[in-house]
């Protein structure tokens, strides 16, 4: 299950070597506007990022999760007060990071809410309304969420892929 706050990045650092910022291999990003549509728009951008990185067996795995994280983050993170009414490039409701690694891959959406991605007290985790966490913890090695501050604000949901390197 995912995690919040300071321990947000354990699950990235267990068993594996820890991240350094400056080996990342390959990193991109893309804004996503407040509908929708920009799941698909996230999925077609993932494919072809995916295309062009060596992600092996994983390939399927990270696509339906990315498209499970930006529905999430379009049906829970985005209120009608979010939405500019012009296009804002700098700062899109939401936004799609993929990060790769020699050995791992995480993918990360960014929305303005504050609030836990997690089911609320009472709720069931395998329900229609809470099937995409389930999908997330299934098919990814870790997930977690860490609160943003300063200007961006919200919160980012992130998820883990280890990448099995073929032996050399």
């Amino acid at each position: 299950m995912g995690t919040n706050g300071s321990t947000m990045l354990e699950p990235l650092r267990q068993g594996l070597p820890p991240l350094d910022p400056a080996a990342v291999s390959n990193a991109v990003s893309c804004a996503l506007p407040a509908r929708y549509e920009a799941v698909r728009e996230a999925r077609q951008f993932t494919r072809r990022t995916l295309g062009q990185w060596d992600v092996g067996d994983r390939f399927d795995d990270v696509c339906l999760v990315v498209s499970e994280l930006v529905t999430n983050a379009l049906r829970h993170g985005v209120s009608a007060d979010d939405v500019p009414r012009a296009p804002d490039r700098e700062h899109p409701p939401v936004r799609l990071h993929l990060m790769r690694w020699t050995g791992r891959l995480v993918c990360a959406v960014r929305d303005p809410s504050h609030d836990s991605p997690l089911p609320q007290e009472g709720e069931d985790f395998s329900a229609e309304s809470g099937r995409g966490l389930f999908l997330v913890d299934s098919f990814a090695d870790s997930w977690g969420w860490q609160p943003l501050s300063g200007s961006l604000g919200g919160k980012v949901v992130w998820a883990l892929f280890r990448l099995h390197t073929p032996a050399g």
